[in-house]
């Protein structure tokens, strides 16, 4: 399984991470959801060069142009409520894909918070069969509610390509997917591989939560 970190070369990516990391930035909410969909569209960018393409004849005021277009049928799915901004910046570069959305959201098993369960409790989706599949969420850090938001999309047909998009991701994180999803279709991609995660499952040094960073806190 590929694994892209952008982290590994300079580009603009590394700028709006700065930005997203910076506790004085994180107090507009506005800047902060901005960056996340810029990085959102950084990514969508490179993985566009990963497409099939064909050739097409376009008629312009003047004559024929020929150029070349996507031939893949893209569906991008996100988990609520992070990734939203992360699938808008999506959105913008692939503005004619199909869209999937799936609500989950963790939970502690414990008192101590150190323990953590996904629920998922809705979705809504296009047919994904032979279809190539982005998966965005802000944050890598176990990688269950990544794995649990793809298996309830998998009720609704079989991608022929999977791409996961993250903003920070975990080694941990990284594995799961590994283990879980078709290594020979499936591709990470995230701006930043952080060393770890604490006790209570945050990675670090992350940025926080970015649910609460977008929308604010949560009852």
């Amino acid at each position: 399984m590929k694994v892209v970190n952008f982290s590994e070369s300079n580009s603009i990516i590394n700028q709006y991470l700065a930005e997203l990391r910076d506790k004085d930035y994180q107090n507009n909410r506005l800047v902060f959801r901005n960056n996340i969909r810029r990085i959102g569209e950084m990514e969508a960018y490179e993985i566009s060069k990963t497409l099939d393409y064909e050739r097409r004849e376009v008629t312009t005021p003047l004559g024929i142009a020929p150029v070349s277009v996507p031939a893949n049928e893209v569906v991008l799915a996100t988990i609520f409520r992070a990734g939203l901004p992360l699938h808008e910046g999506f959105l913008h570069v692939f503005d004619h894909a199909g869209n999937a959305f799936v609500s989950a959201y963790r939970t502690y098993a414990n008192e101590e918070h150190t323990e953590v369960d996904i629920h998922v409790e809705y979705m809504a989706t296009p047919c994904l069969d032979g279809k190539t599949l982005i998966i965005a969420d802000p944050m890598l850090a176990t990688g269950g509610s990544m794995e649990l938001g793809y298996r309830a999309l998998l009720t609704k047909g079989t991608p022929r390509q999977i791409h996961v998009a993250c903003v920070i991701a975990t080694p941990e994180g990284i594995e799961h997917i590994k283990r879980t999803m078709p290594d020979d279709r499936t591709t990470i991609w995230c701006a930043a591989i952080d060393p770890g995660m604490n006790e209570n499952k945050y990675i670090v040094p992350g940025f926080g939560d970015a649910g609460d960073l977008c929308y604010g806190e949560k009852l």
